[in-house]
């Protein structure tokens, strides 16, 4: 440590991570003695070029874990990638506000205390329409949390009916009969597993009923002999017997998915028209915002549930606020092409087409040890939403005689900017949906040198 280059990288790094880097290095010239790997002479050599690789072990420790990555999957909202996307507009309210103070709570116009719900609320409102008016809408850290403060704020110590065929594990070992319990509320099923009536529910109404909901199955489909009774009709048994209908929606889908050939996903705005009371909703999926949860409908209702002490532990920071107020405001304006989710969902075949043959192009000239060819493929929307439904696209299909597909993807991933593909038929596949034209030439320079 008294070396000069030791010291210069302390007063840059810190003390304390430096001298860490150097007791890594010498452990394991130590370990190369003991084994006998490591003699006089190649240890006099180590310990006289010691700074290059404390340095290098210096500079990994304090590296970013978390890294940006290169989307070829063709899967949209990726769990595993973080899902959809912010919007440009998105990162540069966020930055805006996040860097000094701001009005989170506060009114401007009377100078008294405020309420950070808001600033989305009268957005949510004006995006659904005429129900807007009869709707609010707050904001926790996402659906999971969403569904228990609902449940918990609405059915704590009472019975909640829900079809059996809606007791789904999402991601992650979500649960609905495990958050249930969690939230105080008594799970009860109706119906089977395929199929359940209208009347099921109401024969399972009894005093200690507090809630009939509503589970969207979010990453499978249920096909064939099945049955499940409409909102509607859902919406008049709860006001026949004054229980509300709450809907776990999930993906949170405000654009109408028919526009590009997706059928079947609901949005928010239908439920609500269809008489579901409370509507819980992801930000980060078909949104095309920042993580979050949402719970909109009957102002009582949405009251009951703010007013709920699990409320402050789950709400969400200036961040969140800033990102979901910029995604709603592009919805306004029917901006859909700055929400790159949205973007992505909207892109033609021919125009992923036309980019893929130009990358394949380029990697024939410039690396013709590779096999690369342009194939039909579909993409997925991912993240829970629209379960079964896929997307017509074209995919840059690599494959060499010298390593196999899973190595070709192994070392995409360890590129400097890691690129992230898929292996299906012995080939590395990359769907262009997922990667934005900028990062084309990104993906090229990986594999010219692979």
């Amino acid at each position: 440590m008294r070396r000069k280059a030791m010291q210069a990288m302390a007063a840059s790094d810190g003390h304390a991570a430096t001298v860490e880097a150097a007791r890594g290095f010498l452990d394991q010239l130590r370990a190369g003695i003991s084994s006998g790997s490591l003699d006089e002479e190649r240890l006099n050599a180590a310990i006289e070029t010691a700074a290059g690789e404390i340095k290098r072990r210096l500079h990994e420790s304090l590296a970013y874990s978390l890294r940006p990555v290169i989307n070829a999957t063709g899967v949209i909202l990726h769990t595993n990638l973080g899902r959809a996307p912010l919007s440009q507009g998105a990162l540069e309210r966020v930055a805006e506000i996040a860097q000094g103070y701001c009005n989170l709570e506060l009114d401007l116009a009377t100078g008294e205390r405020g309420k950070r719900d808001g600033h989305v609320d009268g957005l949510f409102a004006r995006l659904f329409g005429e129900i807007g008016r009869e709707v609010a809408t707050i904001v926790v850290n996402n659906n999971a949390a969403a569904v228990l403060l609902a449940l918990n704020a609405l059915a704590d110590g009472g019975e909640v009916i829900v079809s059996r065929g809606e007791l789904v594990e999402i991601g992650g070992s979500f649960r609905i009969p495990d958050v249930m319990a969690k939230s105080g509320a008594v799970l009860r099923e109706v119906g089977t597993t395929n199929r359940t009536r209208i009347a099921d529910y109401e024969q399972a109404i009894n005093e200690r009923t507090k809630l009939l909901l509503r589970v969207h199955r979010s990453n499978f489909q249920m096909v064939g002999f099945t049955e499940q009774p409409s909102l509607e009709e859902l919406s008049l048994l709860g006001r026949k017997h004054k229980i509300p209908v709450m809907e776990d929606l999930g993906s949170g889908d405000i654009f109408d998915l028919r526009s590009v050939g997706v059928h079947g996903e609901p949005t928010i705005g239908a439920s609500l028209r269809a008489g579901v009371d409370v509507v819980t909703f992801s930000g980060d999926k078909l949104l095309g915002g920042p993580q979050a949860g949402m719970i909109s409908g009957r102002r009582e209702l949405i009251a009951r549930i703010r007013g709920n002490p699990l409320f402050r532990a789950l709400r969400v920071d200036k961040m969140f606020y800033a990102a979901l107020e910029a995604t709603l405001l592009a919805y306004l304006r029917e901006d859909y092409d700055s929400l790159p989710a949205l973007r992505m969902l909207r892109l033609t075949e021919d125009a992923i087409g036309e980019r893929a043959e130009h990358l394949m192009r380029k990697l024939h000239i410039s690396n013709p040890r590779l096999n690369v060819e342009v194939v039909a493929s579909r993409s997925v929307i991912g993240g829970g939403s629209a379960p079964g439904s896929t997307l017509p696209t074209r995919a840059v299909a690599v494959s060499s005689p010298d390593i196999s597909a899973e190595a070709i993807a192994q070392r995409l991933r360890a590129w400097v900017a890691p690129i992230i593909a898929r292996v299906e038929d012995g080939r590395a596949l990359l769907d262009l949906r997922t990667v934005s034209p900028e990062q084309d030439a990104v993906i090229a320079e990986a594999l010219v040198v692979l």
